[in-house]
């Protein structure tokens, strides 16, 4: 897996970090580490774009839930923490919707990993890219 970074203009600016590769136990921690650079640089917005990512496991969707923590300025629960960390995601599902960070494109087995853990419930999904930065 690799991350790369760009920059958009909605009515905000949103940075996009595209996910090239699976996003597994290997890897999930560069996609936190990367999140914290750029919110320590000062983005706010982030649109996670998931369109080259053809599988997801669970350190994935742990490493989706700390991204959305670490916009809102909150440091998310060690992943030494195991299943704890994974079960906090579930509790997402009684907030209100993320407004800091959405997804893009993610294909029909990795939104099937979404759905079952609940991510859709709190995180916008977009299939469209300008559609997806002019939400922010």
């Amino acid at each position: 897996m690799h991350l790369t970074v760009e920059s958009a203009r909605g009515r905000v600016p949103v940075e996009i970090l595209t996910i090239h590769g699976d996003l597994d136990a290997s890897n999930f921690q560069d996609v936190i580490t990367k999140a914290r650079e750029l919110y320590q640089g000062g983005a706010r917005h982030l649109l996670l774009d998931l369109s080259d990512m053809p599988f997801m496991g669970s350190s994935g969707v742990v490493a989706i839930h700390s991204v959305a923590l670490i916009m809102r300025g909150v440091e998310p629960p060690s992943p030494e923490y195991g299943w704890q960390a994974f079960h906090n995601v579930g509790r997402e599902r009684d907030h209100s919707a993320e407004q800091l960070v959405k997804l893009l494109g993610p294909n029909p087995r990795v939104s099937h990993t979404l759905q079952m853990t609940g991510v859709n419930d709190f995180l916008e999904i977009f299939g469209d890219r300008a559609a997806a930065v002019a939400s922010f």
